[in-house]
């Protein structure tokens, strides 16, 4: 499998990566065989977190033997120095290993400091100048923060939300990295599933030498279709340019892309699918959509406190609330039409 620099860490990592927050959802036998599987299929590159539950965990026991021929990421969402000590030791012990290649902070709502000394940078630094860590990056679904981040030249490597949606913005990020030397790891690739042609998003990918995709894979099939598409690596064709045009006039602009950090809701309410059920009834088997559980679902968003949480917590900017309102009022119509097919 072709691999590419990830920046200045110098880590050469396959081009097609393993997302592996959705392993949290399977099994560890499950998982065990599904990362081993993508491991001997050639990908070297695996990407995790602290709070995925026990992603980290399950990566150990499938990779602990094969350690010194693998990459793995992992993250951490702490912000002062002894959290995120104790979450780096937790992942060194979860992941079965004496290092990580590549720490992250996860998506924090601020830069983080190398100049304060309690903060979380200095526990990264710390873990790196004792060779528990080897290279520090940073993710985030901020367009502001990740300027700040490439501009601060403090951080290795950059991941971020990157898909054939993305705006002018997304792209002069990867521009950005690239004249920094600075590792761009593309997550959501498929836009939180909203994307269903693997091979356009696989060869609009290709076009970036500096981006690695990370593809978040829970089960064998989508395993085996990424191998596939690795090894046919097909090129953006104007068929897949004309797939990804419609996707862009369907989808590009203010949708959800199901990030989640919109959560907890007040009402209990499942934001990041309410928050995109138009879409996911024209582009998904909608069937399942239709049960009683889902309607109930749906009919939640009529709770909404209007504590504007979620709107203050969305990434993006999407003014939630209103988004939420006109997800029920055309689910609501799609279920009357269709419930009884």
């Amino acid at each position: 499998m072709d691999k590419i620099r990830l920046g200045r860490t110098e880590l050469w990592v396959s081009k097609t990566a393993f997302g592996a927050l959705p392993i949290q959802r399977i099994s560890k036998a499950e998982a065990v065989k599904l990362v081993r599987r993508a491991y001997e299929g050639g990908i070297n590159y695996f990407d995790t977190a602290n709070m995925y539950t026990d992603s980290e965990e399950k990566l150990g026991e499938a990779l602990r033997d094969v350690r010194q021929n693998v990459v793995i990421s992992t993250k951490s969402q702490a912000t002062d120095k002894k959290t995120a000590l104790a979450h780096i030791e937790q992942s060194l012990r979860m992941l079965q290993t004496d290092y990580i290649d590549l720490f992250q902070f996860h998506n924090p709502a601020v830069l983080p400091d190398p100049g304060d000394p309690d903060g979380a940078f200095a526990a990264a630094l710390e873990m790196q100048e004792k060779g528990y860590i080897r290279h520090i990056g940073i993710t985030n679904h901020r367009l502001p923060i990740a300027r700040a981040a490439i501009d601060s030249g403090k951080f290795e490597t950059l991941q971020f939300p990157f898909c054939y949606l993305a705006a002018e913005q997304d792209l002069d990020l990867v521009a950005r990295c690239k004249a920094a030397d600075m590792g761009f790891i593309a997550m959501k690739g498929l836009s939180g599933g909203l994307l269903n042609n693997a091979e356009a998003c696989y060869a609009f990918m290709g076009q970036y030498d500096n981006v690695v995709p990370i593809w978040g894979i829970q089960h064998e099939w989508e395993l085996d279709q990424w191998l596939e598409l690795t090894v046919r690596d097909p090129k953006l064709t104007p068929e897949l340019q004309a797939v990804i045009e419609k996707d862009r006039k369907e989808l590009a602009g203010n949708f959800c892309r199901s990030c989640g950090y919109c959560l907890p809701c007040a009402a209990g309410i499942d934001i990041p699918q309410a928050a995109r059920m138009s879409a996911l009834l024209r582009r998904s088997p909608y069937r399942p959509y239709m049960s009683d559980a889902w309607y109930a679902k749906m009919q939640k968003i009529n709770d909404c406190v209007h504590c504007d949480a979620c709107k203050s917590r969305c990434p993006y900017g999407l003014d939630t609330p209103a988004l939420l309102q006109k997800q029920l009022l055309d689910y609501n119509a799609f279920y009357t039409a269709h419930h009884n097919d």
